[in-house]
């Protein structure tokens, strides 16, 4: 497999290796930092003392600073303040699958030409590989830090990871979420998080020095639309019931903060219930801060302030939608908008100047978090990492596992694939999607370390490969199908690379169907009619498309779902094509029909209302058709599933603090609060499922376990399923291997209730594997 990369690299023009991405270390300007110990003019000052406890230091540059110095702190792009050697800092810098030159913070034009680029988001998410998030977290934060001590970034603070639940398949910017399910969603977070932030893998490490880099978790909370038929972000107001909110809505963001020890939050552009999200003081400073414990910054997404009075009229002023913002617990404005109107707010006593001073402590914080007022930092604990660590071999590596682990076969009738390369005398390779490097990438990507084009990788496998784009772009207004069946019929096999690109699916616009833009069905069906052999079709897009025709087409013997695969997904394709890798990722989405377009995007509810025809939405709640269930993916072998044990089958509700269960009416069980369960309870009743799988094929697999738990009889409001544990293993042909899933009933058999409360019902319920399950009980 490795000759075969090196193979595909060297007959690539476009690949540039890390080396030629390098130019004269003379060229390297210093990192901003504050506290030089050279300058007699702050080195005594008590921020610079690095032994104080970093609230003081915060507390003591804030006490310092004019009423407009404060000010002008308050907004993205910072001016510097030279009497206190404080330089200018810019807080908006992106990381979502790679460092990113999308924000004002990071600039490749210096040493560091560009950067590891990632699959997007909703492609790693397929792997359901928790240690792999975590190490393109690592990834990412070392090369954060890699182009800041190079002297082209002017911030260390990255607005990734986007954790809103994948609720709609029409949003444009499902792509960059790792999903539609609240588990994964959250695990994702805390496994991105702690890898760019430099905690350990299983959290509780005190990081070298502080932050590697800061992550924050975007967008809080039930941002999920940005432009659909004439409504847009800027005016929606989501509608949101409590027990969407507390199960569906609110739970990665908890994790995030809880758990992933995130240092920073983006409140949403969205209205939720009547309350812009940047100005609800129960979401920033309730929840986030009091009852989840955040130590961090709050950012507002860019002019999120401004609209409160010109989209929303919530605010009757911009000094009330300054001093909203403020007093919510906001500390921090993308954009111009506080560093306009705060002064005159604060003439008018809506906003106090201790309320600005809580801000900046919460700003200087993470920065001091960051080290850069620790002096040169060349001299702290990330000093040490260099230009050499970017576009590094192990780090590309990475990203074609990553590209490899997440690619989902959606079919393969009678085992079509992997083609022999001994039998592929020719190969036509045809559609939009074929020949463009930058379609492989998703929105939010930086430029990437190399440039490999689907095509480009096949042809390496074979010599005889022939190309024919047939649509000038995805739109496919006009193709070219008595090109490409000319194409199709002279080869041995046929490779079809359609879908979509962020022409069709992105920020600020989302789609208003599910199925193939323009006249690509007809496309693909004529072409695959024609060919010799049935067609592998290989569909780029990040959210759904309702390929059911595809699906169905007895021509078309293969689908693979690539989503957007990132630098390295050329290559992930054709290793999978060609039997080199065994496909093992399973879709993170439900996809569903182009008939659930009916459904207006507005209606935020999860679940349905079966009197008036609302389906509801996701595999938790959703009762119509799909086309490809949550969880959907094959592989090139067969694995099997047997439940070895489960250490605990019998909960009693009456064995906690509080003595009796809560009555409900006839139709409904019994129940406990979560809450009056207690924490003794909730932690002895943790318990262990061990689950056997086989790979039953020859070929070695890497396969995530995917563990639900159904109740036998569930009541009115409950999830039909629910993922409750997930591991990826790697089984070579013929290898058994037992895999352990901690449980606990408190958060993995409890719902929320109608008023947003998490409760425990009495009753049986289901842990299925595959088609294996296992009867647990929870009795009053």
């Amino acid at each position: 497999m490795r000759n075969r990369q090196v193979q595909i690299l060297s007959l690539l023009i476009t690949f540039a290796s890390a080396a030629t991405l390098l130019s004269t270390p003379a060229a390297a300007q210093p990192p901003p930092f504050s506290c030089d110990p050279s300058s007699p003019s702050t080195k005594s000052f008590p921020f610079c003392k690095a032994s104080l406890p970093i609230s003081k230091r915060a507390q003591d540059v804030v006490s310092r600073l004019t009423l407009d110095e404060k000010i002008s702190q308050l907004v993205s792009s910072t001016p510097a303040i030279p009497r206190l050697g404080v330089p200018a800092y810019e807080w908006w810098s992106e990381s979502l699958h790679g460092v990113s030159n999308a924000g004002r913070g990071i600039h490749f034009d210096g040493t560091i030409k560009s950067a590891t680029s990632f699959p997007q988001v909703i492609l790693t998410a397929a792997s359901f590989d928790a240690d792999l998030w975590y190490r393109i977290g690592q990834v990412i934060g070392t090369e954060a830090r890699a182009v800041y001590n190079a002297g082209q970034a002017t911030g260390m603070t990255f607005w990734a990871p986007n954790i809103n639940i994948f609720r709609d398949p029409r949003w444009g910017r499902g792509q960059e979420t790792p999903g539609e399910d609240p588990l994964v969603t959250g695990k994702y977070a805390v496994s991105y998080v702690r890898g760019v932030q430099g905690d350990r893998p299983q959290g509780g490490g005190k990081s070298r020095g502080g932050l590697q880099a800061s992550a924050c978790c975007k967008h809080f909370t039930a941002y999920d639309l940005d432009r659909w038929k004439g409504v847009d972000r800027y005016d929606f107001d989501a509608q949101v019931t409590a027990q969407d909110m507390a199960d569906t809505f609110q739970p990665p963001f908890q994790k995030c903060i809880q758990d992933g020890k995130a240092s920073g939050i983006m409140c949403a552009y969205n209205r939720v219930n009547g309350v812009p999200s940047c100005a609800d003081y129960n979401l920033l400073s309730n929840i986030a801060r009091r009852q989840w414990s955040f130590h961090g910054y709050i950012t507002s997404d860019c002019d999120a302030v401004s609209i409160m009075y010109d989209n929303q009229k919530y605010a009757k002023t911009p000094e009330d939608a300054v001093a909203d913002a403020l007093k919510a617990g906001m500390d921090v404005n993308c954009g111009t908008y506080l560093q306009n109107h705060t002064k005159s707010a604060v003439e008018q006593r809506k906003v106090s100047v201790s309320e600005i001073d809580r801000a900046l402590h919460n700003l200087f914080s993470v920065r001091m978090r960051l080290g850069l007022f620790n002096g040169d930092p060349k001299k702290q604990p990330f000093g040490n990492i260099g230009p050499d660590q970017v576009c590094s071999q192990k780090h590309q590596d990475l990203a074609l596992e990553a590209a490899r682990s997440g690619i989902v076969l959606l079919k393969n009738k009678e085992k079509h694939l992997p083609l022999q390369r001994s039998k592929s005398a020719s190969l036509a390779v045809i559609g939009p999607n074929a020949n463009k490097a930058s379609n492989l990438l998703g929105n939010y990507a930086g430029p990437p370390c190399k440039s490999v084009t689907l095509l480009q990788a096949l042809q390496s496998y074979v010599k005889d490969t022939r190309y024919q784009p047939g649509c000038d772009d995805v739109v496919c207004s006009s193709p070219q199908i008595a090109q490409a069946v000319e194409v199709a019929k002279a080869a041995d096999h046929v490779v079809l690379i359609m879908g979509l690109d962020q022409t069709q699916e992105r920020e600020d616009f989302d789609r208003v169907d599910l199925v193939l833009p323009g006249r690509q069905q007809e496309f693909i069906t004529t072409v695959a009619q024609a060919a010799k052999k049935p067609v592998i079709l290989v569909i780029l897009c990040g959210g759904p498309v309702d390929i059911r025709f595809a699906r169905d087409d007895q021509n078309i013997g293969s689908i693979l779902w690539a989503g957007y695969p990132g630098e390295a997904g050329g290559m992930a394709l054709s290793e999978i094509i060609f039997g080199e890798h065994n496909p093992g990722g399973r879709l993170p989405v439900t996809w569903y029909p182009q008939e659930f377009t009916r459904v207006p995007m507005t209606d935020m509810r999860m679940r349905p209302e079966p009197s008036t025809g609302y389906p509801g939405r996701t595999y938790r709640f959703y009762q119509g058709q799909s086309i490809f269930e949550y969880g959907h993916g094959l592989s090139y072998t067969e694995y099997s599933y047997k439940f070895i044990s489960v250490t605990r089958e019998l909960f009693y509700l009456s064995q906690s603090a509080k003595s009796q269960p809560d009555e409900a009416s006839d139709a409904s069980p019994r129940y406990r609060l979560v809450s009056d369960l207690g924490a003794d309870f909730c932690k002895k009743s943790n318990f262990v499922a061990t689950v056997k799988v086989k790979n039953h094929g020859d070929m070695v697999g890497k396969h995530p376990v995917l563990l639900f738990v159904r109740h036998a009889k569930p009541s009115s409001g409950s999830p039909m399923k629910q993922l409750v544990a997930f591991q990826s293993v790697e089984l070579k042909g013929g290898e058994t291997m037992k895999v352990q899933l901690a449980l606990n009933p408190c958060d993995h058999l409890s719902r929320a209730n109608e008023n947003g409360v998490m409760i425990l019902e009495e009753g049986w319920r289901f842990l299925e594997v595959g088609d294996q399950e296992y009867p647990i009980n929870v009795m009053a």
